[in-house]
């Protein structure tokens, strides 16, 4: 195992950690015990960060169990100002602060990633009509858009973390990357297909005629 795997482990070991020490109102939720899933999701996620950004994450989550904070109940908590928005107004004051201006800038980086996920949805629409929807306004109480996810996330991270994400992904649009895309080529993979064409191609194949 080479250290970049390692570092991406390590992050999600203590997430892993965190996400089962998470409380739902309606109990645990069946998704606390799938980690085959939550690893396959997370490293997809992870694997085309940098290492410094890998690095930073990992410090935001260690630091946070030290003090006893929970980043991914925090995540969750902040994804309900969209899908549960009169619980969220209950506690909205309790979590930790975010400046305006971090949030004007978290907006355009997301702005951003919708994009990039938009692109992705026209390219291979069979292969991302399996993941979640795109848009906030897409949210219901039992699930959570791409957009809505990305906003809960990124706000539970610090601002140095922010600051090198945010950093990341003005170099990806300047250079025509696309994180949805990477993450999706990723993610096929450890599903057994080769690429995302293939991984489609079967989806198209399988899903049933309306004729």
């Amino acid at each position: 195992m080479g250290d970049r795997e390692k570092r991406i482990n390590n992050i999600i070991q203590e997430e892993w950690k965190q996400f089962d020490g998470v409380k739902n109102q309606g109990g645990r939720a069946s998704c606390q015990d799938d980690w085959e899933t939550f690893q396959i999701m997370r490293k997809s996620q992870y694997m085309p960060w940098p290492d410094e950004l890998l690095d930073s994450i990992l410090k935001d989550l260690q630091e946070a169990a030290a003090i006893g904070h929970n980043l991914m109940t925090e995540k969750y908590a902040r994804m309900m100002e969209s899908t549960a928005p009169e619980e969220y107004a209950a506690f909205k004051d309790r979590l930790p602060y975010r400046s305006s201006i971090r949030l004007k800038r978290q907006e355009d980086v997301i702005a951003q990633e919708v994009i990039w996920n938009e692109i992705l949805c026209e390219k291979y629409p069979y292969f991302a009509g399996h993941g979640r929807k795109i848009h906030t306004a897409e949210d219901t109480s039992y699930a959570t858009s791409v957009e809505t996810y990305l906003r809960g996330e990124m706000t539970t991270w610090s601002d140095r973390t922010f600051n090198l994400y945010e950093s990341w992904i003005n170099t990806l649009k300047k250079t025509d990357g696309n994180l949805a895309q990477m993450t999706a080529e990723t993610m096929v993979k450890f599903y057994g297909f080769p690429s995302i064409e293939q991984a489609e191609q079967q989806l198209r194949g399988n899903t049933p005629s309306n004729s």
